[in-house]
């Protein structure tokens, strides 16, 4: 009785590490093929963007048609005026949602606030670059830096709201009472001690934000379009690098079709270190 008790136990054992062994073998292919199409864009780009890649490329304007060399140093520019303005609108209104949400509507006005930003989230961008288009490019009778900053900003008001909101629901409740028992007023318990406490959550909230509008196209064709030339004024078009890319890729010239890959890969590392900040930010934090 005992040794076939034990020949028992031998084989359920045997069937268990054999449905271990497959099930991580399953887990482990499905983790490569996820990882694969990230992997393939990386590599791809990096060997058709990088021999292009020079001291130039960062420096130079747009060489004319017909010359070959010349960079794009008028669009990065522009993308970095277009997102910083863009964050001076989208952070504050998002940031301002998320502590509403949170802190003060409990009732419709918070459902209804919440609904809106996750319509606003799923809306898609070329929409939100019409949208601004009719009310801020036509009554303008131009393409601006300010109208494709208000459309970026439009884009990050949504993702910056959740995320503060999901953050200061982590907060417990017990530390807002303490404050409040305290004497302490409801606003300086949240700005003194709610928010600081929170404030990586919050700034990985705000840089995920940033690098979803740093590749946003469509709205800004509708709204800042292209410059060729330096621009810092509110109320004239101005270059940015995702329609600096568009532009040159459809073009008929090699010259500018490889500056469009150069340009490519510079857009993506800068993603890509957006990305490993936000996680070194929120590993630190936690």
């Amino acid at each position: 009785m005992r040794e076939k008790l034990k020949s028992v136990l031998s084989v359920n054992d045997f069937r268990r590490k054999v449905i271990n062994v497959t099930m991580i073998s399953l887990i482990v292919i499905s983790s490569l093929i996820a990882i694969f199409p990230l992997m393939s864009v990386f590599v791809f780009v990096f060997q058709k963007g990088f021999s292009t890649l020079s001291l130039n490329f960062f420096t130079s304007l747009p060489a004319p048609v017909g010359e070959m060399g010349g960079g794009m140093a008028q669009s990065l520019l522009g993308s970095a005026m277009l997102i910083g303005l863009a964050s001076l609108i989208g952070v504050p209104w998002g940031i301002a949602s998320g502590i509403y949400i949170t802190e003060y509507g409990h009732g419709k006005s918070a459902w209804f606030l919440r609904f809106s930003n996750d319509l606003l989230m799923g809306i898609p961008s070329i929409v939100v670059g019409l949208f601004t288009y009719s009310f801020i490019v036509a009554p303008m009778k131009g393409f601006s830096l300010l109208a494709g900053s208000i459309a970026l900003g439009i884009i990050m008001i949504p993702i910056v709201s959740r995320s503060t909101e999901e953050i200061l629901k982590t907060v417990p409740q017990h530390i807002r009472e303490a404050g409040l028992a305290l004497g302490i007023s409801r606003y300086r318990v949240i700005l003194n001690i709610i928010l600081r406490g929170s404030w990586g959550g919050i700034l990985t909230g705000v840089i995920l934000s940033v690098a979803r509008i740093s590749g946003e196209t469509a709205p800004l064709l509708f709204t800042s379009f292209n410059n060729q030339y330096w621009s810092g004024s509110l109320t004239q078009p101005i270059s940015s690098l995702p329609v600096q890319i568009y532009t040159y890729a459809i073009s008929p010239f090699e010259d500018w079709q490889k500056q469009a890959w150069a340009g490519a890969l510079v857009l993506i590392l800068f993603i890509f270190t957006i990305n490993v900040t936000v996680r070194f930010i929120f590993r630190k934090n936690k």
